[in-house]
């Protein structure tokens, strides 16, 4: 048995040889991972959420990684519209001495507080419109015989070893802890208490025999994944934090605890005193969610993008990828990290009594409303804050106004009385301005609508690529703003359908309208989808013209035949965004930036 003191650990052997096995499985996989061809993983996609821990109520910040994987999710779907081809998994982490203390405070059964909090979480993401196709709770019996084989491919590999470790624990965050990472700071009492430098939770002194994973011998593949896939970590300032971790020593890591001190949670094969380590337990929930240990698994994996808040980095790329490596496996295709929210500029925090329920949200707001507020503010490189008038002001001026106001003007009886998509005039509004005749009353900023709108499906799917959703709203959103400018520069309601003269104009001007609402209702499924349906069915665009594949922009100004045309809307579908701020003040103040 081996000695570790604070993760410097004695008689490491195989060093080499464990180094060139996990670069191996480094090459191999980037190359051609488990074998798939290239055109197979383009059209799959796995996406996960992190998996919640259930020792407290989900959050607003629970929501936000759950939207953000959702938001991902549908637009690949907008994509490759076949239901086989996108996997979105989501869960909650319900082992470790975390549940175990919290379940002794409550006075229940650790299973007791897993069921009540797994629920809420699972009928928040219900409220919310996640579409995940999998909830996994690491209860259950799938997922333990997935830990269980993974940790026997480690063992099998040499991978894993007895030593006895002495050094900090961090209960709250479930992870241990070199010297150097913990600092001290008052307590209730006034006396210096040991902390942890990065979360502030209290850390404590432990001294146990385990089994430690040779994490040291992975530093090197894994710097050379990083540097060899600048996007393998988005976005760079965490790719960037990853490769300083990895200049700084990579110690061995303890993957379990002493079940005597840890009973909640699943055991070590063949060593009942030991229980697995609950990061390692929670992580390879999302291999359990595609089938693992069964070769399905293997079609999924090189598909995968994690969705993870900053806080959890270093366990998602770094032990997570080592792991992987160790077992035989590439590392994720992609690691998504976001930040946190405050709330008017301050953490989120018990203590401050400013935690923000999400269903208090979603029942304010509409589920649509706070979706898009979550979106269209949260900025994944950096903390976002909340307050209730923030919410308000950006959803009555995108949603209720500018979206729904743009709708109502343009399906209104008064200005389109046959209820139709009226037909587009080609010499009214021809191809090049060059080429405007005495009929024509195009204009330079009409131009650069259309040329707008004709580049925002490319726009938005680039910045979803980038992980930036918010930069895809406010594409989405500077446009609709374009087309509200289009309109009322040219007054239809000024118009008359009587006048020869008239009357293709005022058509056409209705038909550019309706092809931009058609291109920002397909655009904004993945955000706010009911808000997206409703829309769509009241331009009469059915369920199979709604995917990206059939997005083809005001066809009629190419020289094309517009489906729509001549077509008769759909049925009146009500307020498209209730305005949230019922002032009279308000609604003046936005009528006059128009």
């Amino acid at each position: 048995m081996l000695r570790i003191s604070a993760f410097r650990l004695l008689g490491r052997t195989g060093a080499s040889r464990l180094s060139l096995l996990a670069d191996f499985n480094l090459r191999h996989y980037s190359s051609d991972p488990l074998g798939v061809r290239d055109d197979t993983r383009d059209a799959r996609a796995y996406f996960t959420t992190p998996i919640f821990y259930v020792n407290a109520a989900p959050h607003i910040g629970h929501l936000y990684s759950a939207l953000l994987a959702d938001a991902l999710c549908r637009h690949h779907r907008l994509r490759v519209p076949s239901a086989a081809a996108t996997r979105f998994s989501t869960g909650t982490d319900e082992h470790g001495l975390k549940i175990q203390q919290a379940a002794a405070a409550a006075g229940l059964a650790p299973s007791e507080l897993c069921d009540r909090v797994s629920a809420q979480f699972q009928q928040l993401f219900r409220e919310a419109d996640i579409s995940s196709t999998d909830f996994i709770r690491t209860t259950e019996a799938r997922h333990r015989m997935a830990v269980q084989h993974f940790w026997g491919v480690l063992k099998a590999r040499g991978l894993l070893y007895k030593g006895l470790y002495e050094g900090w624990y961090c209960a709250s965050d479930e992870c241990f802890l070199p010297e150097a990472k913990v600092t001290r700071q008052p307590g209730p009492s006034g006396d210096l208490c040991p902390v942890s430098l990065e979360s502030g939770h209290p850390v404590s002194w432990t001294k146990e025999e385990n089994y430690i994973f040779r994490l040291s011998q992975f530093r090197e593949p894994l710097q050379r994944w990083l540097r060899g896939d600048p996007q393998a970590i988005t976005p760079e300032p965490f790719h960037h934090a990853v490769l300083q971790w990895l200049e700084e020593e990579l110690p061995d890591l303890s993957v379990s605890r002493r079940s005597s001190h840890l009973h909640w949670g699943i055991p070590v094969p063949g060593d009942d005193s030991q229980t697995i380590y609950v990061w390692l337990d929670a992580l390879v929930n999302y291999l359990t969610v595609i089938g693992y240990p069964n070769p399905e698994f293997k079609s999924w994996w090189p598909t995968t993008s994690h969705i993870i808040g900053k806080d959890i980095l270093k366990f998602h790329a770094i032990y997570w990828p080592a792991l992987l490596l160790g077992a035989g496996m590439s590392p994720p295709h992609r690691i998504y990290v976001h930040s946190h929210w405050t709330v008017c500029g301050q953490k989120m925090s018990k203590s401050l009594g400013n935690v923000v329920d999400p269903r208090t949200c979603l029942d304010r707001y509409t589920v649509d409303g706070f979706r898009y507020f979550l979106l269209r503010q949260g900025v994944p490189n950096w903390d976002c804050d909340y307050y209730g008038e923030k919410v308000v002001k950006l959803l009555d001026s995108e949603l209720a106004f500018a979206l729904g106001g743009l709708l109502n003007r343009c399906t209104a009886n008064r200005i389109n009385p046959s209820g139709t998509y009226p037909a587009f005039c080609t010499t009214c509004f021809p191809s090049e301005p060059g080429l405007v005749g005495p009929t024509g009353r195009a204009q330079a900023e009409d131009y650069a609508l259309v040329s707008a709108v004709a580049t925002l499906p490319k726009q938005v799917a680039d910045h979803y690529d980038n992980f930036q959703i918010y930069k895809a709203l406010e594409a989405v959103s500077s446009c609709v703003r374009q087309t509200n400018g289009f309109v009322q520069r040219h007054a239809p309601w000024k118009l008359n359908w009587e006048s020869p003269v008239d009357a293709p104009w005022l058509g056409t001007v209705l038909h550019v309208a309706l092809e931009c609402l058609r291109v920002f209702g397909t655009l904004l499924q993945p955000v706010t989808p009911s808000l997206a349906d409703k829309l769509l069915s009241r331009l009469g665009v059915s369920a199979t013209e709604r995917g990206l594949g059939e997005l083809h922009f005001l066809p009629r100004f190419y020289g094309h035949p517009c489906p729509f045309e001549g077509r008769r809307l759909g049925p009146e579908t009500g307020v498209l965004f209730p305005r949230l701020d019922q002032s009279r003040a308000w609604l003046e103040s936005y009528t006059n930036a128009f």
